[in-house]
């Protein structure tokens, strides 16, 4: 908030597509999105991906959008103020605090898992691997982790070393605001991000077969995998299930950042074609060079069934251990320039979308306590950089796994849920309607308005449903969960509790302190 008190403002149209496309354009879009398909039969798995696009993902972004910018003109940046207005009830703001939650959440183990993207591509630029196996680039990827020690890492210093330079880069950022900063940074990094994509997967396309001696280990056998479908997989939930909780990746919806950068919008700003245009790029970055980067040169290197058992070992394996395998071959030239390319692309990619998470914490003190942008940036930053040491030292024992799904994927669909409740049917449809269509150079397809008030709620329902029967509970009981890993995993859910508690407060304070206040 500047010194008259006014809110900050994007400085352009363009910037605030690119940011809010940073946003949604994160890690998971060039590794849990490969990994999802690869686990879930290839071309199988994207018929109801889209079909999930068009009934799950667009209507948040617009939901979204909608409850983002109608809430800036309360001066609210944050989702407990957003969510008071929707709804006069004391609980609403407490409602709108699991936005906060999810967030601040994220970004503690966010920050640091974007570091490892840093740390690799310099170590792509280094040659620090080369001719390597799955074995011993696991053993390079564990040692530097800290989970182990090798010849090349016998520390954690490294990691730690660029978790603070990755930290600080964050924080630089959303020190210098709406337009100077966040904006800025969407400007330089998102065209960087296409353009390495687009080569990388140029080149790949162009690879043919690596290694004539395997001819069935080729680039067209790998995208023949995505875009095939079995139609008999599609008889199959999970595929389903997997789908929907990938929109949630993908375009960054229920976390509360969208709602941040929409409350900087003026009244009659267009959201319509901006959300279709966010939307939009974040899928060409999914869909188009996502899907034609990590899996089909997997194959072509590995072979199809090895692919498939790399992708069931999670993103990391597949981002963090085949690729570098890959760009350290004798059959990739110039593995080192393309392996520092995709390792900075994904820093490009996660460090857009982390400073999107840090802002609704930022906002909530900026619009709710009154602090300026230095103050509530450095405090934010002084409990990031606390939190998240508990998940460097204790990563081997689960405790950024824990995090990651209670905040990072159950937490995303109950937030989602609710906001689609308050906007759609406490606020009004009409009204959410009309908000969500004003000022737009086209309006949205009246189609959408049964679909954001009946079946996207519905969906969020059955997905929170079948996550909680299936997931949730096994993982609230620990029916998985190894015994050395148990009391990290205590401490993992005493901290997320512990930022809960502090944010319910902090909201109450807030209510207290201005309860006369005209909002």
């Amino acid at each position: 908030m500047s010194q008259n008190g006014e809110r900050e403002q994007w400085g352009t149209k363009i910037g605030l597509i690119l940011a809010v496309a940073g946003n949604a354009v994160g890690l998971g879009n060039f590794l849990r999105f490969p990994v999802q398909a690869a686990q879930n039969g290839g071309g199988a798995f994207m018929i109801p991906y889209f079909i999930f696009f068009i009934l799950l993902g667009i209507p948040l972004m617009w939901i979204e959008w909608g409850i983002g910018r109608h809430g800036g003109k309360f001066r609210h940046g944050s989702a407990p103020g957003m969510f008071d207005v929707l709804w006069k009830n004391k609980l609403a703001k407490y409602f709108g605090a699991i936005g906060l939650f999810i967030s601040i959440t994220i970004l503690i183990y966010y920050t640091y898992i974007e570091s490892w993207t840093l740390g690799f591509s310099i170590f792509s630029v280094l040659g620090l691997y080369s001719n390597e196996t799955r074995e011993t680039m696991t053993g390079f990827l564990s040692s530097y982790q800290g989970i182990t020690t090798s010849q090349t890492f016998s520390s954690l210093w490294p990691a730690y070393s660029l978790m603070l330079v990755t930290f600080a880069i964050n924080f630089a950022v959303l020190y210098k605001g709406i337009s100077k900063g966040i904006e800025k940074l969407a400007k330089i990094a998102m065209p960087m991000l296409f353009i390495f994509a687009i080569i990388l997967a140029i080149r790949i396309f162009t690879l043919g077969t690596p290694d004539p001696a395997f001819p069935e280990n080729s680039v067209a056998n790998g995208f023949a995998f995505i875009w095939n479908p079995d139609f008999a997989a599609l008889g199959n939930p999970n595929i389903w299930l997997a789908a929907a909780g990938q929109i949630f990746f993908t375009l960054s919806v229920g976390m509360g950042t969208i709602h941040a950068y929409a409350s900087y919008l003026k009244p009659n700003d267009d959201i319509v074609l901006s959300g279709l245009a966010t939307a939009s790029t974040n899928e060409f970055a999914e869909v188009v060079l996502g899907a034609s980067i990590a899996i089909p040169v997997a194959v072509a290197f590995f072979g199809l069934d090895a692919t498939k058992e790399i992708a069931a070992g999670g993103a990391f394996n597949l981002g963090f251990v085949s690729m570098p395998i890959i760009f350290g071959s004798s059959h990739f030239p110039m593995g080192e320039l393309f392996g520092f390319m995709w390792f900075l692309l994904l820093f490009f990619a996660g460090i857009t979308s982390s400073v999107a998470m840090g802002q609704p914490v930022v906002a909530f003190l900026e619009d709710e306590f009154g602090m300026d942008r230095k103050k509530a940036v450095t405090a934010l930053a002084i409990a990031v950089l606390v939190a998240v040491q508990f998940v460097i030292f204790f990563l081997k024992f689960g405790f950024l796994d824990e995090m990651d799904y209670w905040a990072g994927t159950f937490g995303l669909v109950v937030f989602a849920l609710i906001e689609t409740v308050l906007f759609m049917w406490v606020f009004g449809a009409d009204k959410a309607w009309k908000e969500m269509n004003q000022g737009g150079d086209i309006q949205i397809p009246f189609f959408f308005y049964y679909v954001m008030k009946y079946i996207t709620p519905f969906i969020l329902m059955i997905l929170m449903g079948w996550w909680f029967i299936q997931s949730a509970i096994p993982t609230l009981l620990l029916d998985n969960a190894l015994p050395e890993n148990v009391p990290y995993i205590w401490g993992a859910r005493i901290l997320m509790l512990s930022i809960a508690i502090i944010l319910m407060y902090l909201v109450k304070k807030a209510w207290e302190n201005n309860h006369n206040e005209v909002k």
